[in-house]
């Protein structure tokens, strides 16, 4: 689905070796690379995005990568279109554009593509099974969803002309009209196909088990890193680090930690440690834990403990694809900042106390800027994806006419407004792209289980 091509790879080296004269040349472009190299980007699903506080993405990775192999520093800047973006590579504040600009004839006019080609084509999601279709002739007479204006219709329309017509081909708007929203659709039944990017299919699949998405509906699209026309000198070191077998490698360790890596809903049962014992009418091993910490942030103990079982049903081994670890899937960047080691986050109790920690500066920031009512409802999303995503969707939901101190219909509305680039490239929103689906599914997930506690086990 994504990857570099190796015949590419073998016309890199082969116009290194030509423009660099060996390792009098290495030498030489070594020299050049500056001690601070400005990196510009764009927010994205896969490629750059901030969650829980941490910086993370496909190709933030592999930058990082790049400069920790030549013992420089980096400073990101994110534009908030693609046009943005070239401005400034064009007026030099930028060294380099470290996100997929597509290998086209309208961007070589502009840039100097170099690293690690990536291949992509657009797929037809659809759910997986007997009934699953293999040809696009079978779409004859199918229904069809994709976002009205995109190149997704675009293609669909190529495609229903291509096989002599009878596609059924359904257009969608708004937050309804995002890839990701469209693929879960498909995941629910609720609509049988849509098309999208290869790259935004296979992430989405480590999300679905259900869909498929092995049927090609258009042609290989092309995309890589790039620098100015003028600094060849750039293009060949990112090249021949990207030609290297130590960044081929990372690269393919960072494809499978963002688009293969199981990224499903949390297990809906107990998965405690062997050793450890629920006492008779507990709710897990670790209620007098929850006790404890409950009484620092004046919450319901059973409150912290729906949180530990939303998070990881009880299991102090749980690692999530992201690194968040322990009972509370506390980040170990996090854990850091309140002192706390990555290796301590298994032992129960540090993770609930660095939990309590983070839950009382969360309980800090929202203090004074949402309803009474709501103001739990606004602590959990930020626990599950970072204040920076919460306060951004008060923003959204301030700017669209909704209440910002409000949680259900307003903000919950705008968290979802975040999956879609002209919401989160809106100049109020400072944190990019958030699945927003997870901190709403999130909020309702640690309630639900709260009630039922409350039901079932005594304060």
């Amino acid at each position: 689905m994504r990857g570099i091509i190796p015949s590419l790879i073998l016309l890199l080296l082969l116009s290194l070796s030509l423009s660099c004269g060996g390792n009098k040349g290495k030498k030489e472009i070594q020299h050049q690379l500056p001690d601070t190299l400005n990196v510009g980007t764009l927010y994205s699903p896969t490629g750059f995005f901030i969650l829980k506080g941490d910086t993370m993405g496909y190709d933030y990775d592999r930058i990082c990568d790049f400069a920790r192999s030549h013992g420089i520093a980096l400073r990101f800047k994110v534009a908030r279109s693609m046009p943005d973006l070239l401005k400034m590579l064009d007026k030099r504040q930028v060294d380099v554009l470290a996100c997929e600009i597509p290998v086209t004839a309208e961007y070589k006019s502009r840039v100097l593509h170099c690293g690690a080609v990536n291949e992509t084509y657009q797929v037809l999601v659809q759910h997986s099974g007997k009934d699953a279709i293999y040809d696009v002739t079978q779409l004859i007479g199918c229904d069809v969803f994709v976002e009205k204006g995109s190149k997704y219709e675009s293609r669909l329309r190529n495609l229903d002309n291509e096989v002599g017509g009878g596609i059924s081909i359904h257009t969608v708007e708004g937050e309804a009209a995002v890839p990701t929203e469209l693929i879960a659709k498909v995941s629910r039944h609720e609509i049988p196909f849509t098309i999208v990017d290869s790259d935004i299919a296979q992430m989405n699949l480590s999300y679905y088990d259900s869909i498929n998405i092995s049927l090609k509906v258009g042609f290989a699209q092309h995309s890589s890193w790039a620098v100015s026309k003028k600094d060849q000198w750039l293009a060949d070191s990112i090249n021949l680090w990207a030609a290297s077998s130590n960044a081929q490698e990372y690269s393919k360790q960072a494809l499978k930690h963002y688009f293969e890596m199981n990224r499903g809903p949390k297990p809906d049962s107990v998965k405690v440690d062997t050793l450890a014992v629920t006492p008779p009418g507990g709710i897990s091993p670790y209620d007098h834990v929850f006790k404890q910490y409950a009484q620092e942030l004046g919450w319901d103990w059973r409150l912290l403990a729906a949180i530990a079982f939303s998070e990881s049903g009880f299991d102090p081994n749980a690692t999530s694809w992201m690194g968040a670890r322990g009972i509370m899937q506390v980040m170990p960047h996090t854990a850091k900042h309140f002192g706390v080691n990555e290796e301590d986050l298994g032992n129960p109790e540090v993770s609930i106390r660095v939990a309590t920690q983070i839950l009382k500066e969360l309980d800090g920031i929202m203090r004074g800027r949402t309803t009474k009512e709501d103001h739990i409802k606004f602590v959990l999303a930020a626990y599950n994806a970072g204040s920076g995503h919460i306060t951004d969707a008060m923003a959204l939901a301030r700017k669209n006419e909704l209440n910002p101190r409000v949680w259900d219909e307003n903000v919950e509305q705008a968290m979802l407004w975040k999956m879609d680039p002209e919401f989160y490239n809106d100049s109020v929103c400072s944190n990019g792209y958030c699945r927003g689906t997870e901190p709403v599914d999130y909020v309702v997930k640690v309630l639900n289980c709260y009630e039922d506690y409350k039901k079932n086990y005594k304060k």
